[in-house]
């Protein structure tokens, strides 16, 4: 077998396509249910997944990208990734738990111990996706900060460039936090001897002192050392800036390349940030985001884009390259753009309750009769499905 490929899944209510709620097989009803949330996740499983990672924003969605929208015909509404998470962990063996945290407006101290309380709750299997807001509404949910109002077109003025660089400095202060007090509990801490009546060395918990301009975390984490020492980080980036904190603070990168040849260029521009950031020599993922619409025929999957989009109003557009044909020209592709440094791929199903089975069924078994994918899980955490060494705790001493 060839060097593995990394796939994941990003779930997002019943699919990436605005108008996916309405078809026969999407389940609208069970939204907001327990069991809508681990059906998709045992099916990612089942298909043998890195990882699934769970959107998540602290606004209702919309149609446009940096303010709402007045729509009603589309899902509007979530359930807490980090708990959805959690109910799904106990239920689930072997695939990692990814939630999205959004930085800008969440506390790095409860954020902390909310994704240690996850990879107990999993086993080691527990990671987050880490995310800033610049929008004004987000911002009045919670009257600490003002936001400035910055239009998608705003991004590149010498404005929307300072905001949205200090967001991401924030972002990045937020991780170096968040694993600071992972690392706040030795691995041995807790001693739990009743003969002895000592249930921790109080010696092998740390004060992080972490102090910068818009942090001040004195420490230590209420919960112990994750199960994993540190889950895995990581971050969506389209331009410098982005990558620059991918380089920086994450275990992966999302990138959004629309061909093979902007592949190599964000890759390159990672490396380099990472190794600017001192990490040269540490593993860092680089995952290739792609929506995909799956089926045998590929009239078939224009032919169901097609008609979402009349129902929608609107041609679909994203971020990231919209994939429309058959598993096995999507298999193609991924083995193409691997060529061009990235380790894997996050999957946008354009509509989960058609093109997740597409993935785990009909991908998969294509990827495994390439040699490039998985038959069984070889792990038992996230970092180790990632080839990603349990790292060493930096306050201990030897």
């Amino acid at each position: 077998m060839s060097a593995p490929l990394h796939l994941a899944v990003a779930l997002d209510g019943t699919g990436w396509h605005p108008a996916a709620w309405r078809e026969p097989d999407a389940r609208p009803q069970g939204l907001f249910t327990a069991g809508y949330w681990v059906d998709l996740v045992t099916e990612a499983e089942r298909g043998l997944l890195d990882f699934v990672t769970l959107e998540d924003s602290l606004g209702l969605q919309s149609s446009h990208l940096t303010e709402p929208d007045g729509r009603t015909d589309q899902v509007r509404g979530r359930l807490d990734a980090v708990l959805v998470a959690a109910r799904v962990a106990p239920l689930t063996r072997h695939i990692g738990l990814v939630p999205t945290v959004v930085a800008t407006h969440t506390e790095p101290f409860h954020i902390s111990k909310a994704i240690a309380t996850l990879d107990y709750v999993s086993a080691g299997r527990a990671g987050l996706r880490v995310q800033v807001s610049a929008r004004q509404n987000e911002a009045a949910h919670f009257g600490r900060r003002t936001v400035p109002r910055l239009r998608f077109d705003d991004r590149g003025t010498p404005e929307g460039r300072e905001v949205i660089a200090d967001l991401f400095e924030e972002a990045a202060d937020y991780v170096e936090v968040v694993r600071r007090l992972w690392d706040s509990w030795e691995d041995d801490a807790e001693i739990r001897d009743v003969a002895t009546g000592r249930f921790i060395d109080r010696d092998k918990l740390h004060y992080i002192d972490f102090e910068g301009r818009h942090f001040r975390v004195r420490g230590p984490s209420i919960t112990p050392r994750p199960p994993q020492g540190q889950p895995v980080v990581s971050a969506l980036a389209h331009q410098s800036v982005p990558y620059q904190l991918v380089g920086r603070s994450a275990d992966i990168g999302y990138i959004t390349p629309h061909d093979t040849g902007q592949a190599r260029a964000q890759v390159a521009e990672i490396r380099a940030a990472q190794a600017e950031a001192g990490r040269a020599s540490e593993p860092l993922h680089v995952f290739g985001d792609l929506v995909v619409f799956l089926d045998d025929d590929p009239a078939a999957a224009r032919d169901r884009r097609t008609r979402l989009d009349g129902l929608a109003g609107y041609p679909y557009t994203s971020d990231a390259e919209i994939f429309t044909g058959t598993p096995g020209q999507l298999a193609d592709l991924l083995l193409e753009r691997r060529r061009a440094g990235l380790s894997g791929f996050r999957l946008r199903p354009g509509v989960i309750g058609h093109d997740l089975q597409q993935v785990t069924r009909r991908l998969v078994p294509e990827l495994q009769r390439r040699g490039v994918f998985r038959h069984t899980y070889e792990a038992d955490t996230l970092r180790g499905l990632l080839g990603l060494a349990r790292p060493a705790n930096r306050y201990a001493t030897a």
